[in-house]
């Protein structure tokens, strides 16, 4: 049986890894989702933030703060997790600065003061984490094999949990 903590730890360790995440709004446009590049550090903790524009889907149906979801796949497909929690429009000079790199600066022409410039910022809730991979699906046949329930043993792999 996987902990939450666990998991929690291998969420934040394979999203730094590979920083891109499907975020949506619930119930705006049938919940539909859009790449995003998440930006977090130790510091901020249980934030992620998103560097879009003004005209963005998102900031376009935001209220001041909105229901929203993240769901990420790791790299390897070896961590999924779906995440829900409250989107905001956070534009703190000091956390656009924090977070701040040329990639960045490449989408907005006029830097940091670029008046389209709108930092996104996520606060985490409740959350589902599913541990994947070889061994695991190894552990599921070898269930099946031996008469066991495979769903049954599949929820050892997965927790819900809230951040």
């Amino acid at each position: 049986m996987t902990d939450a903590q666990t998991l929690k730890d291998k969420f934040w360790e394979t999203l730094d890894h590979s920083r891109f995440v499907m975020l949506g709004l619930n119930g705006v446009d049938e919940t539909h989702s859009q790449p995003m590049t998440a930006q977090f550090d130790d510091d901020l903790p249980n934030r992620i933030y998103f560097y879009t524009n003004r005209q963005n889907r998102l900031v376009q149906s935001l209220s001041a703060t909105h229901a929203g979801v993240i769901n990420f796949s790791a790299k390897g497909h070896d961590l999924f997790a779906c995440i829900h929690g409250t989107l905001s429009i956070d534009n703190d000079p000091a956390v656009i600065d924090r977070f701040w790199s040329p990639a960045v600066g490449a989408w907005f022409d006029k830097g940091r003061e670029d008046p389209d410039l709108t930092l996104l910022r996520f606060d985490l809730g409740p959350a589902q984490i599913w541990k994947a991979g070889t061994g695991e699906f190894l552990h599921y046949m070898t269930a099946a094999l031996l008469g066991r329930n495979v769903q049954d043993a599949a929820k050892s792999d997965v927790v819900e949990t809230t951040f």
